[in-house]
């Protein structure tokens, strides 16, 4: 379900930030709290942040479209890290930027004290990521577990994000909608209609304006990563017992 015309309404009171003025609100070593939502919530959130927030507005538009594909082994061996609860733990992927027509290879690591770190190199026009130029990019920075040509595409998911950023520059909050998952083997796919996945990301404790309202909202934290819970409901056989109860909180959320 595409995002309603009352959720694209609500953003138009917010005085804009542009991708220019971003730049020093990229926060790559970050503190991150997630959340889950449904679509109500969110419209009850975007009534209350116009005084504290501004969004981020590229060639008129305030709302981004993203494509993501996963990578992984045949062992899954980073979905299993990170089901165990393992840090330090990664992430492989390659995340497009779709309204811009920019990709990157990009690698998320959380460490030990619960710090996100990304270190992404920009690939060619065609988006094609290049498996020596991705190995020397990963050897420079020693971040893996396992060799990269051992891992293969996995996963892909499409969604749309509204990125707010608070007017001290010291946070920003990204809201994503209307999430797809796409199994590149089992080929299963689905939609997440009506779930909502808001983060916020720090750097490291800077007071947060909306803590508060999503406190008020009864929107509470909870881990979600894309990657994670995509595999979980598509790929069949796949050990998920750890992401049993946030799968019960998300098949809830979809059905409201």
């Amino acid at each position: 379900m595409p995002m309603d015309a009352r959720i694209m309404n609500q953003l138009k009171p917010l005085s804009p930030i542009t991708l220019a003025q971003m730049e020093s609100v990229r926060l790559m070593n970050r503190t991150d709290s997630k959340f889950i939502a449904c679509s109500e919530q969110l419209s009850a959130l975007l009534g209350m942040v116009s005084r504290d927030y501004l969004v981020q507005e590229i060639e008129g538009s305030r709302v981004a479209s993203y494509r993501t594909m996963y990578l992984d082994d045949v062992d899954l061996t980073m979905y299993m890290l990170h089901h165990g609860g393992r840090q330090p733990r990664q992430k492989v992927r390659v995340r497009s930027y779709v309204d811009s027509g920019l990709d990157f290879f990009e690698v998320k690591i959380k460490n030990n004290h619960g710090r996100t770190k990304k270190k992404r190199m920009q690939l060619a026009g065609d988006g094609a990521w290049r498996v020596n130029e991705a190995g020397e990019f990963l050897t420079r920075h020693a971040l893996l577990p396992i060799p990269l040509d051992s891992m293969e595409p996995r996963i892909s998911n499409s969604f749309r994000r509204i990125t707010l950023v608070n007017r001290e520059r010291t946070e920003r909050l990204t809201i994503d909608t209307d999430l797809s998952f796409h199994n590149e083997t089992s080929g299963i796919d689905r939609e997440m209609e009506n779930l909502v996945i808001i983060e916020v990301k720090r750097d490291g404790n800077t007071p947060s304006p909306v803590l508060d309202m999503l406190r008020e909202l009864r929107i509470l934290p909870s881990g979600f990563s894309k990657y994670c819970i995509g595999m979980a409901l598509t790929e069949p056989g796949i050990k998920r017992g750890n992401f049993k109860e946030r799968l019960v909180r998300i098949d809830k959320l979809t059905r409201q």
